[in-house]
């Protein structure tokens, strides 16, 4: 274990409130993507383990605490909760970075800032979501209730995992849920912090329950009888495949699935302005991004300037150690991904399109998974890059004439998770976003922020999370008919 990132109870499970031995003796050991040398060692939840940590959320749900609470109680706890997250924030980028290589100048406000400000945000709009409210009818008036589903069963990603796990967690522990988590064999380090952190703060026992697992105890969690609900993040062939074990169980899934967004810019766009900025949209976190921006669409007679803009921007971005304050582009999550990125790059070449930068390995860097931040030019909608999620740093630019052929463009995707609009004139830009068809899309950078939904069409992916719209996944709904004369 390096001795420069937290140290936590390796050896161990958290399982109802408590650190317990893991039933086999079986490890999942955590590679340093920039070093490639060995971190840690966790053990490898199985079938059992998931049992345990199934029957504890079920206890506690059943007949434990947590959801007999008030909601001004829970919140109380959370808001301790929120306290640990901001008091170990350096710690928690630090882990995030070792294990999956995201760059610390990303890592402190993104993997570590961002969830406990995504804690704060729905514990505000918890207190005005509407858990009981009382409707007119035309007999008499219908009392709709909203309380927690039950125990969750929440799968996160390697990519974002303390992010994605306050996503999920911080609406369903809000309703009264219970949850299991069960954390990505690549990343698992930061989930080990968080349960510390939830135990400090006195979330009560089997409220959270933490298992690293690889795919048959992934799969049981999924189909567990003990378990209400699943909440997905992660690629569009798994969540395809959870989507049929859930339907076949008529059970609830949330899925955020994959992406392949497009940024289209505008002829009326001021390029210096905006190079930063595609950037930045396509290739943070190494591109290792869901909602990573990386189909430049650009007016044909802009093509040049935009794209000479966007390769010298990508030029002076350091490439190197992610704990460097000044790296931007760290080494991707293991080698077996860097293959397959790599893959995607060979092929794209193969089918005609030109790498107007990047294209192979950093010479400077013969440790770590590291690929150059490549920008491709001559890609038409057809090639295979132009359709496949690459989760790299790997950006497109595509050419159009007019607006309506911009937009063919964006929309010609099985995706539709996120994408952005850039021109001169915000109104039109404006304009040109409610047309795209995806879930969210960001006119000039401007992002919905944290009390806005979060979710996808198409292929990317079920529900919401994040905003008020985010607790409805979280929540069974109850009418009750109430004559008049009845006073609530």
């Amino acid at each position: 274990m390096s001795d420069d990132i937290w140290q936590g109870r390796y050896d161990s499970l958290f399982i109802g409130g408590e650190w317990v031995a893991p039933s086999s003796s079986e490890k999942i050991t955590v590679i340093s993507p920039f070093t490639e040398q060995p971190i840690a060692q966790v053990p490898a939840g199985t079938v059992a383990d998931i049992d345990r940590a199934v029957a504890a959320a079920r206890k506690a749900f059943d007949e434990g605490p947590w959801p007999r609470m008030t909601l001004a109680e829970r919140i109380d706890v959370l808001r301790a909760l929120s306290a640990e997250l901001a008091a170990n924030e350096e710690t928690m980028a630090r882990l995030v970075t070792a294990e999956m290589g995201s760059p610390i100048a990303h890592s402190v406000p993104i993997q570590a800032t961002r969830p406990r400000l995504i804690l704060d945000e729905m514990i505000s709009l918890a207190q005005e979501y509407p858990f009981d409210e009382v409707r007119e009818a035309a007999s008499g008036r219908a009392r709709v209730l909203r309380r927690a589903r039950g125990v969750l069963g929440a799968v996160v990603p390697w990519n974002a995992p303390h992010l994605v796990t306050l996503m999920k967690l911080a609406p369903a522990l809000l309703t009264g849920c219970t949850a299991v988590v069960k954390a990505s064999p690549e990343t698992p380090l930061d989930q080990y912090l968080f349960a510390e952190l939830a135990q400090r703060a006195g979330l009560p026992a089997g409220v959270l329950n933490i298992v690293a697992a690889d795919r048959e105890p992934s799969e049981h969690l999924i189909t567990h009888p003990g378990v209400d609900m699943i909440s997905f993040t992660g690629s569009t062939p798994v969540g395809k495949r959870i989507a049929s074990l859930c339907g076949g169980l008529v059970r609830r899934a949330t899925l955020e699935l994959g992406g392949k967004s497009a940024a289209i810019v505008l002829d009326d766009v001021d390029v210096p302005s905006i190079a930063e900025t595609l950037v930045h949209m396509a290739f943070r976190n190494n591109g290792e991004v869901c909602t990573a921006k990386t189909r430049f669409i650009v007016p044909r007679r802009l093509s040049g300037e935009i794209t000479e803009a966007v390769v010298e921007t990508v030029r002076r971005l350091p490439v190197g150690d992610p704990f460097d304050p000044a790296t931007y582009f760290g080494p991707l999550v293991t080698s077996t991904h860097r293959d397959r990125v790599e893959g995607m790059i060979r092929g794209a070449v193969a089918q005609g399109a030109t790498a107007a930068i990047g294209g192979g390995r950093p010479a400077a860097l013969p440790t770590g998974w590291f690929v150059e931040p490549t920008i491709f030019t001559g890609v038409t909608s057809s090639m295979t890059i132009a359709q496949d999620e690459v989760f790299g740093p790997v950006g497109l630019v595509l050419e159009y004439d007019t607006v309506e052929e911009a937009l063919a463009i964006a929309n010609d995707s099985r995706y539709g998770l996120s994408g952005s609009v850039f021109g001169g004139d915000a109104a039109r830009a404006a304009d040109v976003a409610a047309r795209m068809e995806t879930g969210m899309v960001e006119v000039n950078g401007c992002p919905a922020g944290l009390a806005a939904p979060f979710g996808g069409v198409k292929e990317s992916g079920i529900g919401y999370e994040l905003g008020l719209e985010g607790f409805d996944e979280f929540v069974e709904v109850k009418s009750i008919g109430i004559p008049r004369d009845l006073v609530l």
